[in-house]
């Protein structure tokens, strides 16, 4: 399977997506004027991954901001690995945000409401 790498801009995140490596990463802003766009081959991607995932799945969230159309997506990948954790397979998600971000705090808990998956909460300066 091929690794996924998007390179952040001003208005999107980075986003590194590799089976061999084990690595699922998202990090920096994401505030994509099309998030259909930006997050399409995301999607795909996890939907080929569900196919044949590894036996845990570690993805990090590590967002410094989120407009609300990309809330959406998020939640639709977060949706798609819990569909992964219902076939057997360990899922945990990290949420990190910055230490004095209550908003970005509150959204990783939200999240964690929404979902059945394991979530850790890490905070950074």
């Amino acid at each position: 399977m091929t690794d996924l790498r998007i390179d952040p801009e001003y208005d999107s995140p980075s986003v590194f997506l590799s089976k061999d490596k084990a690595k699922f990463e998202i990090g920096g802003k994401s505030m994509p004027a099309d998030v259909t766009k930006f997050y399409g081959p995301v999607l795909a991607w996890m939907k080929e991954y569900k196919k044949d995932p590894l036996d845990k799945t570690l993805l990090d969230f590590k967002l410094l901001y989120f407009n609300t159309a990309s809330s959406k997506l998020i939640l639709d990948i977060l949706m798609i690995m819990e569909e992964i954790q219902e076939m057997g397979k360990e899922v945990l998600v990290r949420w990190h945000s910055l230490k004095d971000d209550d908003d970005m705090v509150e959204a990783g808990e939200e999240y964690a409401d929404m979902t059945d998956l394991t979530f850790e909460h890490h905070t950074f300066e």
